[in-house]
């Protein structure tokens, strides 16, 4: 092994052992109500990302979540099922949080604009410093400040199985709203499909006194449904990683 590889492996698992002595409170907050900037806090983030040789994104899959590769893993899905073959013009994400799936879209494709819903300030303002993305002011629920139909790709990563059922379908009727025809959505749900007695045993057995809204689920006929409703067809759908259990990405198409 070289020096440099011993050394990245070495803060590694100095990181990953003060984790294991303090819980994932050293860059994870259980308080989870006021959005990702008080359940993924920004200085104790980067700071542990630079301490473990890993970029954000892979810091936190491999690190935080234990689930390593699983951002790329998706990405590299959606780019077989050809979601980046269209090669979007434009492109919204809601909730984009550290960026990890916002970095590896813009490998995949060059979008001449990508729009950000994110509430928490600092994780927004580095995303705009560092991608050259725009922010849009958000109220957690809408995007009003985009027009209709002007969206080639509009997707939410690790975003709908943390929050209420109501904020899910607010933000479901939005991405219809903003999504030009022949446009894509691609989200995750926490589905029934990832909901057999193991994962539920799995889930309740974690410690602590609850997580609030995480992780919430709903049913994946009320997506296809809704969005059939409205002029969106599921494309295809996959299962990807989830801390301990799974989530359900689904791709929808909007009709011309």
């Amino acid at each position: 092994m070289r020096a440099v590889d011993r050394g990245t492996a070495a803060a590694r698992a100095a990181v990953k052992r003060l984790i294991g002595r303090t819980g994932f409170d050293v860059v994870r907050s259980t308080n989870n109500r006021g959005g990702v900037d008080d359940f993924l806090p920004f200085e104790a983030t980067m700071r542990a990302a630079r301490a473990s040789g890993l970029s954000v994104g892979d810091h936190i899959d491999e690190v935080m979540n234990g689930t390593p590769g699983a951002t790329q893993s998706t990405v590299d899905e959606l780019r077989t099922l050809g979601v980046y073959a269209a090669k979007p013009d434009t492109v919204l994400e809601i909730g984009p949080g550290s960026g990890r799936y916002l970095e590896k879209t813009l490998k995949e494709c060059s979008p001449s604009r990508y729009e950000i819903y994110e509430t928490a300030a600092p994780w927004a303002a580095h995303l705009v410093d560092t991608f050259g993305v725009v922010a849009r002011p958000t109220e957690g629920s809408s995007l009003a400040p985009t027009p209709d139909g002007s969206v080639d790709l509009v997707q939410a990563h690790k975003v709908f199985n943390t929050v209420t059922f109501l904020c899910a379908a607010r933000y479901f009727l939005e991405m219809a709203r903003v999504t030009r025809p022949g446009g894509r959505i691609v989200f995750d749900v926490m589905t029934e499909t990832c909901l057999d007695p193991a994962a539920v045993h799995a889930w309740a057995a974690r410690g602590g006194a609850g997580h609030d809204s995480y992780p919430a689920a709903l049913p994946r006929q009320t997506c296809v449904d809704l969005f059939e409703s409205l002029g969106c067809g599921l494309e295809a759908s996959f299962l990807a990683p989830m801390g301990i259990g799974s989530t359900e990405v689904l791709v929808f198409a909007k009709g011309d």
